[in-house]
Parts: structure tokens; C-alpha cells; sequence
């Protein structure tokens, strides 16, 4: 296989990458708390073979996630919480802890305060959050302390990553090196945060993406036209 199909079959994997990430943040631009994503691509040197020349070329080296705040979102839910600024939410998960801008939450059937999909919330203790079952009014403070029948029952835990973040799910981050309280952390009640995505623009880079891809693939047609000439003028000697 020539050096030109091999490089261009590699480009053609990355943009079918980058396609796949941008059709993901379209299909999230209306996922409470979602950030949009971007594919990172990298260098690598490939050998095609011992009496060839390596090759450089491209691959997925990893992803950078868009972290700017979303549009916030008034609902007036007892339990809808958002992060204004800076901070993540802290779940439970059968993962282990995740980080989420996602704040709407719910009473389970323990009274432990949950996301849509069971998981528990954190607190700034790092423990299930537990509102009295006889609690007829949750006031939750710009500091994230709830307050039930206007007694103090615990805190929200909202905490900054302290190293890079890596997204498990569409709104679930892990953080390998830990993460740490965010005391300036403003928390809005009644309130929740959409997703940062901007539609036109991805749609935008989904044109691009497309465009590119399909003059990869003319040209990798033409390379394999030439190819096959090649040989057969060499068989007609």
C-alpha cells in the first residue's frame, strides 16, 4: 500500500472521530449541565514497512471539554441546583464519586437527596445527604447549607478537579488526581444549568468535517486510479 493511501486512511479515521464528537454535542445541546467536547489529535510516526519510510501521521491523543457556564435555567424546583461560576457537584456512583454540573435532584424513597438516576449526593462531608422526612420547607443557600423547617441539616459539596478531568458519561466527569471543597462556590436553588453547546457552530464544524472527508476520500480514489495504471502499463511491457 502506498505512502499516500496510509496517510490518508489515517486522516480519514481522525475525521470520523471528530465527526462522532461533534454529532455528540449536537444530540447534548439541550442536556442540563453538558460541556461541549473537542478531539484532541497528536503526532505518531508509523512504519509501513522495513524497506519504506516512516510515516507521520495523526491520531486521537485525547479529548478538551468547553467548561464555560451554560445558560442557567430558572425552574423554580425545590431540588434544581446549579453551579454558578466555578465547581462541580460530587455524586455517587457504582463507579465511585463523579463530578456533575447536572443539578437535577430528587427525594428517594430514604429521604437521601438523588439524581435521575439513583446516584446519592455528596455532601461537604462527603456523605449521602439526608433530608427529614417531616421537612415541609428545604431552603439550600448561595453556600449550598440546607436548611430544613429552618433548621441546618447539612451542606452541598461542590469541589474543583485537581488535575485533569476525563468524562465517563455526558454529564458524569471522573478526576484521577482527586479533588478538593470549593468554598467560594455559589449554589442557585431553583435553578438549573443547560448545556454550553452552541448548535450553529457545531453545525458549522459538521459541514467542515464532512467536507474535508469527502475530498479524503477523492482523493484516496485517484491514488488507487494511479496505482492501478501503474500496474497494468507494467503488465502490457
Amino acid at each position: 500500500m502506498s505512502t499516500a493511501i496510509y496517510t490518508s486512511l489515517g486522516r480519514q479515521q481522525g475525521l470520523m472521530q471528530e465527526m462522532q464528537v461533534v454529532s455528540n454535542n449536537i444530540a447534548n445541546s439541550n442536556t442540563t449541565g453538558y460541556k461541549t467536547d473537542r478531539a484532541i489529535f497528536a503526532e505518531f510516526l508509523v512504519s509501513p514497512g522495513q524497506s519504506q519510510d516512516s510515516v507521520s501521521m495523526g491520531g486521537l491523543g485525547g479529548h478538551a471539554f468547553r467548561m464555560a457556564q451554560g445558560e442557567m435555567r430558572i425552574t423554580g424546583g425545590q431540588f434544581d441546583l446549579a453551579v454558578q461560576g466555578e465547581g462541580f457537584f460530587v455524586l455517587q456512583t457504582d463507579q465511585g464519586p463523579r463530578l456533575s454540573r447536572a443539578g437535577h435532584f430528587q427525594l428517594s424513597s430514604e429521604s437521601t437527596l438523588i439524581d435521575a438516576f439513583g446516584n446519592s449526593v455528596l455532601g461537604a462531608g462527603g456523605n449521602p445527604i439526608t433530608i427529614p422526612p417531616d421537612a415541609s420547607q428545604v431552603a439550600i443557600g448561595t453556600d449550598g447549607s440546607i436548611s430544613a423547617n429552618g433548621q441546618l441539616v447539612d451542606r452541598v459539596g461542590v469541589v474543583t478537579p485537581q488535575g485533569q478531568l476525563l468524562r465517563d458519561t455526558n454529564t458524569f466527569f471522573s478526576a484521577p488526581e482527586g479533588y478538593a471543597p470549593f468554598e467560594e462556590a455559589i449554589v442557585v436553588q431553583g435553578a438549573l444549568e443547560g448545556s454550553n453547546v452552541s448548535p450553529i457552530l457545531e453545525v458549522a464544524r459538521m459541514i467542515e468535517v464532512q467536507r474535508a472527508y469527502e475530498a479524503g476520500q477523492a482523493m484516496m480514489e485517484r491514488e488507487d486510479d494511479r496505482i492501478s495504471q501503474l500496474i497494468t502499463s507494467l503488465r502490457e511491457r
